[in-house]
């Protein structure tokens, strides 16, 4: 039996990703005590913690103090952790084996779904993750741009995302300075023309992603009204069926908040109108002179029974135009492939069987694992990563102890670090992540923010002592 595990020859471990996903595998490995683990999480960026930071709505700080139970697991001492280090690049497949045991990857979901409709990619047109990482100071999306000048903005979609992407397009000033959101978008969003917001949704009301605290939210805008058409509130015999027969506690709150929004009236004073809209899908987005978006063209949907079971949506001939200037496309994220991994093209995840990747035949690829999105897809919250990440840690287990694990040539902490270094001189150890981390929360203090967010990883780099 293999001695892979033991104080004196444990398994090496290494997670690709540095998000929930890849937190909650190392915290799962954990609870096996028997096991003696040397953990490895390697990111293509300098920072830890995924969306946590670069994902997660700047105004919603509660949520990013789960940051607090990664921290503690990284302070083990068999804990290390690669920023900036990506693979495919600076690693490779043949690499991972040669150093581990077993291997995770936990890269998430990194883009929008596309619409499929004429005048998708228009100057004006953008993945709701481009916008997500611009506000959230992310290096890769810091430098893009968005024309703010624009009075009425769409976005397509009716999860937590797009809630979240029109309550920060309303908020004023003194609102956008309580977050950690970067300098630069508190300063074009403050001084944006933006008037009204648009969220339209293909679904009806009881069908809608979106989560009751989120909601909830967008009605204690300073200076935004919201408007909610009553007739896009009532409820089809279809799911009214489905409301009596589940009784989801998410459903009913959520359609008393709509209820409400639709029976308040309009404050002249405020600013900005947030319209929330249902049974509605883009068909077309129309370019005006300069090749810009200028119109978002909507079909109305009756809902309809799919083929199992769920409420789905069926276009009328009844259209519609929305004058707007900017348009967010917010259907969903998924995942992107990696080099010599198979990948499921459909579902847009890694090719796996509860965690365990698996060749195109169906056969499981030894020492080689995955967890979170790029496993399940885009779905549940933070903490479902949870178990999502046991039931990988279980598979795991098994197969270590099946002695069905990689067989690597060099199992020293030094190897792999010195080949690291060879190649990426400049990775971010977890120790440079602290001092990283703490001047920034010392410039949100001296500015009374939660922190102030370095958005390039050359000013990352600039503050470490090296």
């Amino acid at each position: 039996m293999s001695n892979i595990g033991s104080k004196s020859d444990p398994l090496r471990v290494a997670v690709i990703g540095s998000g929930p996903a890849g937190f909650y595998t190392f915290s799962n490995l954990l609870k096996h005590s028997d096991v003696h683990v040397e953990l490895d999480m390697i990111d293509r960026v300098p920072t830890p913690f995924g969306l946590v930071r670069a994902g997660v709505a700047p105004d919603h700080q509660k949520y990013k103090t789960v940051t607090r139970v990664y921290d503690k697991s990284a302070q083990q001492p068999n804990f290390r952790f690669y920023g900036a280090v990506e693979y495919g690049t600076h690693l490779h497949l043949d690499d991972l084996k040669s150093h581990y045991h077993q291997v995770v990857f936990a890269t998430g979901a990194q883009t929008d779904r596309e619409l499929g409709i004429p005048g998708e990619h228009l100057p004006g047109s953008h993945a709701a993750t481009d916008f997500i990482g611009w506000y959230n100071g992310h290096p890769d999306y810091s430098n893009r741009q968005f024309d703010l000048s624009q009075e009425s903005v769409a976005i397509i979609g009716l999860g937590n995302v797009a809630i979240d992407i029109a309550r920060l397009l309303c908020k004023t000033e003194d609102e956008l300075k309580q977050t950690d959101m970067a300098d630069y978008a508190i300063e074009a969003l403050a001084n944006s023309g933006v008037k009204r917001v648009y969220i339209l949704g293909r679904r009806g009301p009881a069908q809608a992603a979106f989560s009751s605290p989120e909601i909830k939210e967008v009605g204690e805008l300073v200076d935004a009204n919201i408007q909610v058409r009553p007739e896009e509130l009532e409820l089809d015999d279809h799911s009214q069926k489905e409301r009596e027969e589940r009784r989801d506690r998410r459903v009913e709150k959520n359609l008393e908040i709509l209820n409400s929004f639709a029976d308040q009236g309009s404050d002249a004073e405020k600013g900005k109108t947030l319209s929330i809209r249902f049974l509605v899908s883009p068909t077309e987005i129309v370019a005006d002179e300069s090749g810009c978006v200028s119109e978002l063209r909507l079909v109305r949907n009756k809902p309809v029974l799919n083929d199992w079971g769920g409420i789905g949506a069926q276009a009328t001939d009844v259209i519609e135009a929305l004058d707007v200037g900017l348009v967010f496309r917010s259907v969903g994220y998924q995942g992107v492939s990696l080099a010599e991994i198979p990948f499921d093209d459909n579902r847009s995840i890694i090719r796996n069987e509860k965690g365990r990747v698996i060749s195109d035949d169906g056969e499981a690829l030894t020492g080689l694992y995955c967890c979170g999105w790029i496993k399940r897809g885009p779905t549940g919250v933070i903490g479902t990563n949870k178990t999502d990440a046991q039931e990988t840690v279980s598979c795991m287990m098994v197969d270590l102890q099946a002695g069905k694990i990689l067989q690597p040539q060099q199992t020293g902490v030094g190897a792999i670090e010195e080949l690291i270094s060879s190649r990426q001189a400049s990775y971010v150890s977890y120790r440079d992540w602290q001092v990283i981390d703490q001047k920034e929360l010392d410039r949100g203090i001296k500015a009374t923010r939660p922190r102030i967010k370095f958005t390039s990883v050359d000013d990352m780099l600039a503050e470490l002592d090296r």
